[in-house]
């Protein structure tokens, strides 16, 4: 997928303008890969009056089929030292490091490879504030892992039998979505059945599908680079009445977050609306977490859809609206789709159906 790197790379400048700064390090592999498409483990981009890409000689030939928009320098004592020198080579005075992932033994280093000539200015969120507004390249590869991770759902359902381990449940899951195409699952898929069903984030484990009982599978796959994220709860066997009565409130309350998601509107808002519903059935205080979160290169990105949130929703972001019930040693229930904010309202990007389920 082509990307824009050189428009990306313009905003940002923009943005280090008005900051007053001279140049950012960037050092956080995803915002790397936003801003000149390296994939790799080992990366910094230097946005200096023009940009330079430092990496090791491991990517040397990756580095040249994938980084655009930047001087490559293939480093021969250490990325962060090649940078360091850059600077200094550049004359830069004020250079803004991302605080949010430089260790405390990396900024030791770099201010003794820099000394008193460069200041290092700490930022939170400089890349990822850019990253909230997707572009229409991006649209188009998270709808390809949404639609991807979709494909899987009747195969995943065909594997939900009473005795099965969750972690075989999502063995087989993983295995599907590699053959599928899939780069990686966008993180560690959730299979949790009976009980465990109350653990909002019961990771697969060992424990055996019982016979009746719900089961919320939560899992996405990275398709390139992008992530997608979707969660459905399953009832085995058929559902008694008190639990049809628990998942139609929840149900309800992911309809009523969604619909309050438009551009100029609070995440708050969009929360609150999840929460009030579930509040008319009795059952807010079981709901233990944030209504959503946006995705894009990573699973949990910006916006945070949470109480008290003053994010604005804007068109190009893309977020999950995923409101949950947990009734602890009993059962819980989860329900996620991830949404588009359009120009007049939103998208649910995912097409898989959200009535109960029940697997006889």
């Amino acid at each position: 997928m082509d990307m824009d790197y050189k428009v990306r790379q313009q905003k940002l400048r923009r943005k280090l303008e008005r900051l007053k700064v001279d140049a950012l390090m960037v050092t956080h592999l995803p915002n790397v890969r936003y801003l000149c498409g390296f994939t790799g483990s080992s990366g910094i981009f230097l946005t200096a009056p023009r940009p330079v890409f430092f990496t090791d000689g491991r990517y040397t030939s990756q580095a040249a089929g994938e980084v655009q928009g930047t001087r490559i320098v293939i480093a021969k004592n250490g990325v962060m030292a090649a940078a360091a020198a850059a600077c200094l080579k550049l004359r830069l005075k004020r250079v803004a490091i991302e605080s949010d992932y430089l260790t405390v033994a990396q900024l030791q280093a770099l201010q003794q490879a820099l000394g008193k000539s460069v200041k290092l200015i700490p930022h939170s969120g400089i890349v990822e504030t850019l990253r909230i507004i997707k572009d229409s390249e991006e649209i188009q590869c998270i709808r390809r892992a949404v639609q991807l991770s979709s494909r899987l759902f009747p195969s995943l359902l065909k594997s939900l039998r009473p005795g099965v381990a969750e972690s075989t449940v999502a063995a087989r899951l993983a295995f599907s979505a590699r053959k599928a195409g899939a780069q990686a699952m966008s993180f560690e898929t959730i299979v949790a059945s009976g009980s465990r069903s109350a653990l909002p984030h019961g990771v697969a484990s060992a424990a055996l599908l019982p016979s009746a009982a719900f089961v919320v599978l939560d899992y996405g796959v990275v398709l390139d680079g992008y992530c997608s994220d979707m969660t459905r709860t399953v009832h085995l066997a058929k559902a008694p009445a008190a639990a049809r009565k628990l998942y139609t409130a929840v149900l309800e309350a992911q309809l009523s977050a969604i619909s309050a998601v438009r551009p100029g509107a609070t995440t708050g808002e969009v929360d609150r609306a999840a929460r009030q519903e579930l509040k008319r059935a009795k059952l807010d205080r079981f709901f233990t977490h944030s209504t959503g979160h946006g995705v894009g290169l990573e699973i949990h990105e910006s916006p945070r859809v949470a109480a008290n949130s003053q994010a604005v929703l804007q068109p190009g972001m893309v977020i999950t609206i995923e409101p949950g019930v947990y009734l602890p040693g009993k059962c819980g229930i989860r329900i996620e789709d991830m949404l588009l904010v359009t120009e007049t309202g939103y998208e649910v990007l995912t097409p898989v159906g959200k009535g109960l389920i029940e697997l006889n």
